[in-house]
């Protein structure tokens, strides 16, 4: 494969027994790191690829949120915000392709090194609400 996208295609059945043909396009992760601006602003959740360019103004945490995981892999910020079924349904029309395969697999790493990942998971900033509430309604049960 020569650049940093490809196009598989693929079929399978739309459920009522109708043949389906889909197309669909790989990205390499060095290609969605380079899409990191407010011109061009691309995210990585669970492999696959969103252009949320268009939807930067409207975006309800603003768009410095959305920036600060362009050209990464956001799903863990994705889901920790605890987004609702209408802002995933949302999502749905930002789709443009997924991660190459080759990039998804565990020995090859990814953009985002294992330390890192490491390091963030473990940030005592990254508390979750329901830890919070917990800790105020039995304070002697967190220490």
């Amino acid at each position: 494969m020569s650049g940093s996208m490809a196009t598989a295609e693929a079929s399978g059945s739309d459920g009522k027994g109708q043949e389906v043909e889909t197309s669909v396009t790989y990205y390499r992760l060095e290609e969605v790191a380079k899409r990191n601006s407010l011109k061009e602003l691309w995210l990585v959740i669970h492999g696959r690829v969103y252009d949320v360019t268009r939807f930067l103004n409207e975006h309800p945490g603003g768009e410095e949120v959305l920036l600060e995981q362009a050209g990464v892999d956001a799903s863990e910020s994705f889901e920790d915000v605890g987004h609702s079924s209408d802002a995933r349904e949302m999502l749905k029309q930002y789709y443009i392709g997924d991660i190459h395969p080759s990039d998804l697999k565990p020995e090859n790493g990814s953009k985002i090194s294992r330390e890192e990942d490491r390091i963030r998971s473990w940030s005592p900033f990254r508390t979750s609400w329901f830890s919070l509430k917990f800790m105020a309604a039995c304070p002697s049960c967190a220490s």
